[in-house]
């Protein structure tokens, strides 16, 4: 007998059924019989056997694996228009660089004609066939809305587990680097619920639409991507317009207010306002200690900094010279004790008491100061920020992957006179004697002039930026120019190469 095959729940009704299975009910072939016993054994059998590979697969394993077995797209009437909608956006994906294949596109139409056209026979009859229709639907509908929707990669996931920065002996506990550290949405454990949702109340076709990735820069890579000629030129427009599909909460502005870019790739800072552009080199993070990705806002800046030694640092560096009065001299160290901020005797601090946390290290302020005269500061939970250089030779460099993390910038003075909101004069020239650059205006020359005999000049110190300017740390291989002119830059981290190997599922 034929079965009216329904899902957990009663869908609402649907329009435009393409077929009507209660019409085969005089039809007695049990090829034409839709089982929904068997239809469902043959579902759980699909979602056992299937070797999920993204976070949309398993939630669609997930769903065909409980005990209930839900049915979405394949009711007694058929099957209707939204496996059409579905299908239809599926076609299309070779326009973003996927393999329809990966999205199971041919099955699907397939199915879909075998179902509609009544092709069943002896070996496969219309239960299988509608069981492996309805997976495949479900399966695609979640891979592609997943990914249009937050990406086909969590970066968060993927960069925060690439380097390890300590581990145990047996290698059971493993702390890793922080890499990426930018607000944005991720698929919730209930996504998947919200998908089904929409399908089951025959919304699906507007929300792919509504979940489409949008924004500027994605539309360039996808332009490009229809231009490029070799298979490298594919391979990073395609990474970069998967770094497009990133919904960031705070994303980069398209319009002209002020905010500054580091791009790591290019080893380039860009501070964007108006109809103008000051760019400069940088030097950042080495392949071992990477710069981390990050979005947060100008602060404050500090004018001939003490610069204090990061914990890191301290471990690797310092400690195994504790001690050395010489060393400490030579590098201008000094040892305070942190609850009471006394100033310790270099041969009184042993290694183990530099490792205890209870001791800072710090560096006096001036020209040789790792920091340069100006450091940039701003929050984020790495202690990374932006600062000139003792050794400013590293801008001449072609590669300037140097640092622990920080970011060096070569145009410190221009750099403060950015982030500053309409300074008066004697602001910016106070800076300008303090970092060691001379004066700017009549009154400080004549500072300079009765204070002569000084050997430095520290006019100013602390200095707050107010408003606060937005910072976007970034890493995209692909990126605008001062002038506005797509360039193509280094993968200096490997970033492009583990974002193409997850985005293999999607190319095959």
């Amino acid at each position: 007998m034929l079965l009216l095959l329904t899902g957990c729940q009663q869908a609402a009704s649907h329009k435009n059924k393409e077929i009507t299975m209660q019409a085969l009910s005089d039809m007695k072939v049990p090829a034409f019989v839709l089982d929904a016993q068997t239809m469902k054994r043959q579902l759980r059998h699909l979602a056992r056997n299937d070797n999920a590979q993204t976070m949309a697969d398993r939630q669609a394993r997930a769903l065909y694996t409980d005990s209930v077995c839900p049915v979405y797209w394949i009711d007694g009437y058929g099957v209707d228009s939204r496996a059409d909608s579905l299908l239809a956006r599926l076609q299309q994906l070779e326009q973003v660089g996927f393999s329809p294949r990966s999205f199971y596109v041919e099955a699907i139409s397939k199915d879909l004609q075998l179902l509609r056209q009544l092709q069943f026979d002896k070996t496969e009859g219309v239960s299988q066939i509608a069981a492996r229709l309805e997976y495949y639907l479900t399966k695609a509908c979640l891979r592609y809305a997943y990914g249009q929707r937050f990406g086909y990669i969590n970066p968060q996931q993927v960069f925060n587990h690439l380097d390890v920065e300590k581990q145990d002996s047996s290698r059971r506990m493993v702390q890793y680097r922080g890499l990426f550290d930018i607000d944005m949405d991720l698929p919730t454990a209930s996504y998947a619920k919200t998908v089904v949702h929409k399908i089951q109340t025959d919304s699906l076709s507007e929300y792919l639409s509504e979940i489409q990735p949008e924004g500027k820069y994605y539309e360039q890579m996808k332009q490009m991507l229809s231009k490029v000629s070799t298979d490298d030129e594919r391979r990073r427009v395609l990474c970069n317009m998967e770094r497009g599909r990133w919904r960031l909460h705070h994303p980069i502005p398209d319009d002209n207010s002020k905010h500054i870019v580091v791009n790591i790739p290019a080893f380039h800072l860009y501070a964007y306002q108006a109809d103008s552009v000051l760019d400069m080199r940088i030097a950042c993070g080495a392949i071992t200690t990477k710069t981390p990705l990050l979005t947060s806002e100008m602060e404050w800046m500090e004018v001939n900094p003490e610069w204090v030694i990061p914990k890191s640092i301290l471990e690797t560096d310092v400690a195994r010279r504790a001690g050395d009065s010489a060393y400490f001299a030579r590098n201008r160290y000094q040892i305070f004790e942190r609850a009471t901020n006394k100033q310790m005797e270099i041969s009184e601090v042993s290694r183990a008491m530099l490792l205890s946390g209870k001791y800072r290290v710090a560096q006096k302020s001036g020209s040789d100061n790792s920091l340069g005269r100006i450091v940039f500061r701003f929050k984020n939970r790495f202690s990374v920020f932006l600062h000139y250089t003792s050794t400013p030779g590293v801008f001449k460099r072609d590669v300037r992957a140097v640092s622990h993390g920080c970011v060096r910038v070569a145009k410190p003075y221009e750099l403060a006179e950015f982030v500053l909101d309409n300074p008066d004069p004697w602001l910016l020239d106070r800076i300008h004697i303090s970092m060691g650059l001379g004066a700017l205006t009549d009154r400080g020359r004549q500072y300079l002039k009765a204070h002569s005999t000084d050997e430095d000049h520290k006019l100013i110190g602390y200095v707050p930026v107010k408003p606060h300017v937005p910072l976007y740390i970034i890493y995209n291989t692909l990126w605008p120019d001062e002038t506005g002119a797509m360039q193509t830059w280094p993968d200096i981290y490997g970033y492009d190469r583990v974002i193409w190997q997850n985005l293999q599922p999607y190319m095959q």
